[in-house]
């Protein structure tokens, strides 16, 4: 492919004549590598909840802390994969971070199959799958630098809403994979339910192997690296002396702090809450949903503002988890669920107005960085929700008290909202 030697999105003239296509192939390949590296992620949001059937004895504790460390490891990586688009190039990076997924897709592939492997084992594992996570602040700042500043709301919610989807994807299709001998007699033997049932757990993760390969040879000779995107770690590094950084890491926190890890402790949450339910079948929906509005939240907010939108979703948020709250008192599971669904929704909407404020916050080069860097901090969602739900669980015996935190979190981010970006005198109004 050939080298790109200039690059100017805000150019009308240039824009229409290559640059709208050459931005269009770079997202369509972006997007499917971001698809996978949620995948990655989020294998064991879904797989901790079947290792204890299939032989394993692990406790509560390090169920939870196994589906949590991901977010962990995975917010970490994002601090310093931030930065990797602009020091390596967007295709190098984006080539090197796919190709990565496979070491914990096999590993994970491999350990399951074994009850005797150590929560030690399993742990390194589930830190591995962190690679995914930090991938998607090098493909939004990748991208970002790909489009023209009136359509980055869009391109960025497409980016990441379709991405995000992998979270849904991995949650829906791994109860159906297990529970077949795709690769019975070349990846291993079955495990025995209680029930009786054969199941492949190693599946979960053998699965996703091919299609990390593909799309890995896709970005190769499919993506670009842009001339004027390059910068040290240095001339990046000014961005944490603007106070905005940290303002739109808190309130990004708010939204997809919450909906990863909330979509990373809800299968788990619903077997503890109502083990009478079957938490892998209905798990799936709350981060479908989120993931799938989250473009129309990047849109609407291209339309009317991003800011204002983020403000009055927010209260929306608020009503959602006390309405969680009182079906949880009342034991409604269709209730719990509802509400739950609606909390995924208001996620959703806020990670595309979000991410639709910050390049009219920061001028371009400060933007695409600010984006990775407010991703990876709010990736700590993934770590710090579920382990706050299984402290909740294990010091009350119900979740409500971290339901209460985390109302009182939105509450504080409503207000940052309020004051720096949505009020008629706003510091920046966005």
């Amino acid at each position: 492919m050939a080298r790109i030697k200039q690059w100017e999105p805000e150019n009308d003239e240039f824009w229409l004549k290559e640059g709208k296509a050459h931005a269009q192939r770079n997202l369509w390949i972006s997007i499917p590598a971001l698809f996978l590296a949620f995948i990655v992620w989020q294998i064991w949001s879904v797989t901790a909840v079947r290792l204890n059937d299939a032989g394993f004895n692990f406790t509560s504790s390090e169920l939870f802390t196994l589906a949590a460390l991901p977010g962990l490891v995975g917010a970490t990586f994002r601090i310093f994969f931030t930065f990797m688009p602009g020091v390596f190039g967007g295709r190098n990076w984006t080539v090197i971070s796919t190709a990565s997924l496979l070491i914990p897709a096999i590993g994970i592939g491999i350990a399951v199959q074994n009850p005797e492997t150590s929560f030690t084992t399993m742990a390194v594992l589930a830190a591995l799958c962190g690679i995914g996570g930090g991938n998607f602040s090098s493909s939004m700042a990748n991208i970002s630098f790909f489009f023209p500043k009136r359509l980055k709301g869009s391109a960025n919610g497409l980016n990441a809403g379709i991405g995000n989807l992998g979270v849904s994807a991995v949650q829906f299709l791994t109860p159906i994979v297990i529970t077949t001998g795709i690769f019975s007699g070349i990846f291993g033997t079955s495990q025995l339910m209680p029930d009786g049932k054969e199941v492949w757990i190693q599946n979960a993760a053998f699965i996703w192997i091919v299609p990390i390969i593909i799309v890995a040879i896709a970005a190769f000779f499919g993506m670009d690296n842009l001339p004027n995107a390059k910068q040290s770690f240095k001339e990046q590094s000014i961005i944490f002396k603007n106070k905005h950084t940290w303002i739109m890491s808190w309130i990004y926190t708010m939204c997809f702090g919450s909906f990863i890890g909330y979509a990373a402790a809800f299968p788990l949450l619903i077997k503890s809450e109502f083990p009478e339910v079957n938490a892998l079948q209905l798990a799936f929906l709350g981060p479908f949903v989120g993931a799938a509005v989250r473009p129309l939240g990047g849109w609407i907010a291209d339309k009317v503002g991003g800011a204002i939108v983020t403000f009055w979703d927010i209260i929306v948020m608020i009503g959602a988890t006390i309405g969680v709250i009182y079906f949880l008192n009342i034991n409604s599971f269709p209730g719990f669920l509802t509400m739950f669904i609606v909390l995924f929704f208001t996620t959703g909407i806020a990670n595309g107005s979000t991410f639709r404020m910050i390049p009219f916050i920061f001028e371009p080069k400060q933007a695409a960085p600010v984006l990775g860097f407010t991703a990876a901090i709010a990736a700590y969602g993934a770590f710090i929700i579920p382990k706050i739900f299984s402290w909740s669980l294990a010091a009350t015996g119900a979740a409500n008290l971290a339901l209460y935190i985390f109302i009182a979190y939105y509450v504080i981010s409503l207000v940052i909202t309020w004051y720096y970006y949505s009020r008629k005198n706003a510091e920046v109004k966005c």
